[in-house]
């Protein structure tokens, strides 16, 4: 089997081979996957954090050995911190993003398959207080400096990142800066953590999912203090939840009736 890695600021995948398909995911740089199988110029896909399968463009591929994803798949890489940056080395300048992985990143430089890049600006350190093993205050004041960075990013279904993102793609991207791999799709996410069961006793970084009438999760957001939450409906923005659901002050109607509240994050 082949195996890649995204070595693009962000990467569509499709529902179908061809460029009119859905998006219903996308790969951001440092994503690794692996090729199902081959169909004229694409790759179907398998992506190895969360196990999605879809269609990308295979001018888009860019190759590594088993033993590279092997290595890969062993550790939590730190995330890039700034809006936008870049990664280089002498022939080369890559766009990376908020949230995007910098693979074996040692504090200047990182590896994407057999090339060395240097990055410069703001990351995480998974060892240090933002991954699972660190202080649970550290990770949710992360959470939400991320979250704010957030704010004002354009809906777009199947994004996953400031430029276009949707409501379970921002908590994945959300909660990978802090060590936690979140599913992909909001009805995957509602199985994780344990129930909270009053809005009233939410904390920040609290999950809450939201059903249609046929009662299929539908939509996701992250509670902030004060039973605020942020969720990505038109635009990453924050409005109120209630025990019925989100209220928009501006439309001066509820838009997203609750289901469940989870807590994903351990005291």
């Amino acid at each position: 089997m082949e195996h890649g890695i995204c070595a693009l600021s962000v990467v569509p995948v499709r529902a179908e081979p061809a460029d009119k398909a859905e998006i219903v995911t996308q790969l951001i740089f440092g994503d690794c996957y692996s090729i199902v199988q081959t169909q004229g110029n694409w790759v179907q896909v398998r992506t190895t954090a969360d196990d999605y399968l879809g269609w990308m463009d295979v001018k888009q591929h860019t190759p590594v050995t088993a033993e590279y994803l092997a290595a890969w798949s062993a550790q939590d890489h730190p995330r890039s911190l700034d809006v936008v940056q870049v990664v280089s080395n002498a022939t080369t300048r890559i766009p990376v993003t908020l949230g995007a992985r910098l693979p074996f990143f040692d504090g200047m430089t990182l590896r994407l398959g057999q090339e060395a890049y240097f990055y410069n600006g703001a990351a995480t350190n998974p060892l240090n207080g933002h991954g699972p093993l660190g202080p649970a205050e550290k990770r949710t004041a992360l959470l939400l400096k991320a979250g704010q960075l957030f704010l004002k990013a354009p809906y777009l279904w199947g994004g996953r990142t400031l430029f276009g993102v949707d409501c379970s793609g921002l908590m994945q991207q959300l909660f990978g800066l802090i060590g936690v791999q979140l599913p992909r799709d909001a009805r995957q996410q509602i199985d994780l953590g344990e129930v909270v069961h009053f809005v009233a006793q939410t904390r920040p970084g609290d999950l809450a999912f939201f059903d249609n009438a046929e009662g299929r999760i539908i939509h996701v957001g992250m509670m902030l203090d004060d039973q605020q939450i942020l969720h990505a409906s038109g635009e990453v923005r924050v409005d109120i939840l209630d025990h019925n659901g989100i209220y928009n002050q501006q439309r001066q109607k509820y838009t997203h009736k609750l289901r469940l509240i989870k807590r994903v994050l351990p005291a």
